[in-house]
């Protein structure tokens, strides 16, 4: 049976996903074989499994700093935000159902089952779960029907090491109430927590020591270390409030192909977009202004977990206008999944799987339009770029409701989980659609793309530079070699031995 060590914060934001990442690297490197857990993960940013079956992002990016293919027990349950609807419940790794926060509480006992039988799978797999929790685990209302904090605590007899975020201000207040909460709570669960760490510090660590002593002493719980506040980490931010309007800008005024990408209020897998941010001759921005999007090479409207309502924001900011204006300039614009339903001509939602509207005509920009059914497709894919047939096992991955029917004219592709045939993707002239999330994740592909928009502005193409895959690799080797550095690993580790 596998040990367990569990990551919890004093609240969201604290930084326990890149803990995970990092503690998973590090074991690794220690010869175990480790994977990452979270019991139920609240995401836009998701993941498709070799299997078909689909998990938060983090957990996947978490399992490749662990040196193993993300699978769905690594993500048993996954919430995705639905507005009014309430949230899309995946259920190893398929919809269950959509449901309110009072009635997801009380199918509490029904999912803790899945969780459970994940954990004994994993358990029988590998020699250490690197768990994280969610949000706090002092939320005193969820005490009682939580499934992702002291629960799968509890259940592992998992020591818990909390994270404090000190950035954010009052962080001794907040581990010294999360920890007295529990205790009160459950004496058990005091006993589960065996120290903390600070994180996301700056300036010198002599200024806290003060602190930390008097804190340790209130908590009796040792601290295990501060983390400096780590910037420009290169791995992709969970939640799309995050997105900052301007990215990056790394090529000079006259050189730099602007790409703009729209700041939906839905906006899901904008992990897409991440490869480009790290081009050097590409500017990076996320907005919803008509001057930005006349003045970009390229537009791309995203994927969007609510395509309908974020496709009348658009309307309603007369987007649509300026996205027509900007085909007839010769704008490049590009639609990825929801995206690619909103160029097409009509989206049809007979059985109102995704809003109350039965029709919604679109932007009309390809000869496609969208069906809606409740089954969803999710798969990895191989792909053939049919304009330049030089581009074959393109990689990506699908995850959507809607079926396009029309002028399918853009890839070829292979779904893995089914091993079926099928085309996807449509082009007319400078604006083309796919369903393919991870396509700008393929090197060549990518620079293909921005390298059309060099020529157009008389610059010379540039070869490859640099692959996305490595350098995450390379982003998940420093993070490790970070926490390295700032933890005490050895008395950690020796937490996990007990």
């Amino acid at each position: 049976m596998a040990k367990a060590l569990m990551i919890q914060g004093t609240s969201s934001g604290a930084g326990k996903s890149l803990l995970v990442m990092a503690l998973g690297r590090i074991a690794k490197r220690r010869g175990l074989k480790v994977a990452p857990f979270k019991a139920q993960n609240m995401s836009l940013q998701s993941y498709v499994t070799l299997e078909g079956g689909e998990i938060g992002l983090a957990q996947a990016l978490q399992a490749k700093a662990c040196g193993v293919e993300p699978e769905v027990h690594f993500n048993p349950i996954l919430l995705k935000a639905s507005g009014e609807q309430g949230s899309q419940v995946i259920v190893h790794g398929k919809v269950y159902k959509t449901l309110k926060p009072k009635d997801y509480y009380q199918e509490r006992n029904y999912l803790w089952e899945y969780v459970k039988k994940s954990l004994e799978i994993l358990s029988s797999k590998y020699e250490l779960l690197v768990i994280e929790g969610a949000g706090s685990p002092a939320e005193i209302n969820l005490l009682e029907a939580e499934i992702v904090n002291m629960a799968v605590a509890e259940f592992l007899k998992a020591p818990v090491i909390l994270v404090g975020d000190i950035d954010k201000g009052g962080v001794f207040a907040s581990l010294y109430g999360t920890v007295e909460l529990l205790k009160l709570y459950k004496k058990e669960y005091f006993d589960l927590i065996k120290g903390y760490i600070i994180n996301k510090f700056r300036g010198e660590v002599e200024i806290l020591i003060p602190g930390i002593k008097k804190i340790s002493r209130l908590l009796e719980k040792p601290c295990l270390g501060v983390l400096p506040y780590f910037e420009n980490l290169g791995l992709s931010e969970e939640d799309g409030l995050s997105l900052p309007y301007f990215v990056q800008k790394l090529a000079s005024h006259q050189e730099a192909i602007k790409i703009v990408i729209l700041r939906l209020k839905y906006i899901s897998n904008f992990y897409d977009f991440d490869p480009f941010k790290y081009e050097p001759d590409v500017e990076l921005i996320y907005s919803l202004r008509k001057e930005d999007l006349l003045n970009a090479d390229i537009i791309i409207i995203p994927g969007s977990k609510k395509t309908i309502e974020d496709f009348f924001l658009i309307k309603n900011l007369r987007l649509d206008e300026a996205l027509k204006e900007a085909v007839k300039k010769g704008i490049e614009v590009i639609g990825v999944c929801g995206g690619f339903q909103m160029l097409g001509e009509v989206i049809k939602d007979p059985e109102n799987v995704e809003s109350s509207y039965k029709e919604v005509k679109t932007l009309g920009l390809l000869e496609v339009e969208t069906h809606f059914y409740p089954q969803k497709i999710t798969t990895q894919v191989s792909a053939t770029y049919l304009k330049n047939p030089t581009f074959t096992s393109l990689w990506g991955y699908e995850i959507h409701k809607g079926v396009c029917l029309g002028d399918l004219n853009l890839f070829k592709i292979k779904r893995l989980a089914h091993q079926e045939e099928t085309l996807d993707g449509s082009q007319k002239g400078t604006t083309w659609g796919t369903y393919l999330h991870g396509i700008f994740h393929n090197d060549e592909f990518r620079r293909h793309l921005i390298n059309r928009h060099r020529i157009k502005k008389g610059l010379p193409p540039l070869t490859k530079t640099y692959s996305y895959f490595e350098f995450q690799e390379l982003q998940i080797e420093n993070l490790a070699n970070l926490v390295e550095k700032y933890l005490d690993l050895e008395a950690l580790f020796k937490l996990i031995e007990r």
